[in-house]
């Protein structure tokens, strides 16, 4: 699998180790993740030469090399509860690869990390942070994963994302509103449920003149950040702050039940494979690489206006 990348602009410092301390966080390994081990080792096929970006096309690739999918044969006539399979198989006719989820497996983030990497190169002075704030209900992200493991049931998280040094101005009123567009790249994330800037829900429990952001000189910064750093669709010069929820992970051991399509019957059912128990744990530095993706677009736009 691999990603290209359209419209990167030349002479960015580019090598294949500049991808890798971003897919290590990527990577499983932590207690609550998937045993499935991945070398995830990025190739890059063009767009770049003498270790600078060229300007065409940026292509990276990379090797799938420990797959098992005889795993996923059941989920032909069995699509899991909560996944994508049953849609993918009525949309596309069943011609869908049903291995490993196809185009709703979370191991398409790999493309969007690689291409937040290199996103990142160009939001020269500005700082992305993502964290798992919460697991399971619990801000305690290691109690709730060991109750995770003891229960052998997956659990949900919340991520929140930072973003510091972005200027005045990027983004655009009504479609191409930041906030439009950051939930737009944060949506295409396998397990997102919901997004939410600033105070988001919680805005509708506040009053106005406690919800408004006093400005408090000629740059714009405010006593607060309700907003999340956003204003009208257009960033306002402080801290971009939006929070991201991740889904329990539908692949859990627990068993369920589903429809089979082959015996017309709803049945006893149990997903086989390697799957996460909390796959939030590895949202983090997706969530980073979608945001940066949206801001680097902001920012060369911003620069031909």
């Amino acid at each position: 699998m691999g990603i290209t990348i359209d419209g990167c602009p030349a002479g960015i410092d580019l090598t294949e180790a500049d991808f890798l301390p971003d897919l290590e966080r990527r990577k499983a390994g932590a207690a609550g993740t998937t045993p499935r081990q991945e070398a995830d080792l990025p190739r890059l096929v063009t767009g770049v030469f003498n270790s600078k970006t060229t300007g065409a096309p940026l292509t990276v690739l990379f090797e799938n090399t420990n797959t098992r999918s005889a795993d996923y044969d059941a989920l032909k006539a069995t699509p899991r509860p909560g996944h994508a399979d049953f849609v993918l198989y009525e949309k596309f006719k069943s011609f869908n690869d049903h291995r490993g989820g196809g185009h709703s497996s979370g191991r398409l983030t790999l493309g969007l990390v690689a291409a937040g990497v290199v996103a990142k190169k160009i939001l020269d002075g500005i700082s992305i942070q993502a964290t798992l704030t919460e697991a399971g209900g619990n801000s305690n992200i290691e109690a709730a994963i060991l109750q995770a493991i003891a229960e052998q049931d997956s659990i949900g998280g919340i991520v929140t994302c930072k973003a510091t040094g972005i200027p005045l101005g990027l983004g655009e009123p009504f479609f191409d509103s930041a906030e439009s567009l950051i939930s737009h790249a944060i949506f295409s994330i396998p397990a997102i449920k919901g997004i939410e800037f600033g105070s988001g829900f919680a805005a509708t429990r506040m009053r106005g003149s406690e919800h408004n952001d006093a400005i408090t000189d000629e740059h714009g910064t405010t006593a607060t950040n309700h907003a999340g750093g956003i204003n009208g669709g257009i960033t306002n010069g402080n801290e971009l702050v939006f929070r991201v929820a991740v889904k329990p992970t539908s692949s859990t051991p627990k068993e369920q039940h589903t429809w089979n399509r082959e015996t017309n019957t709803v049945e006893a059912f149990q997903v086989k494979g390697r799957h996460d128990l909390c796959i939030a744990l590895r949202v983090p530095v997706v969530v980073e690489a979608a945001a940066a993706m949206v801001l680097a677009d902001l920012l060369l736009v911003n620069k031909t206006t």
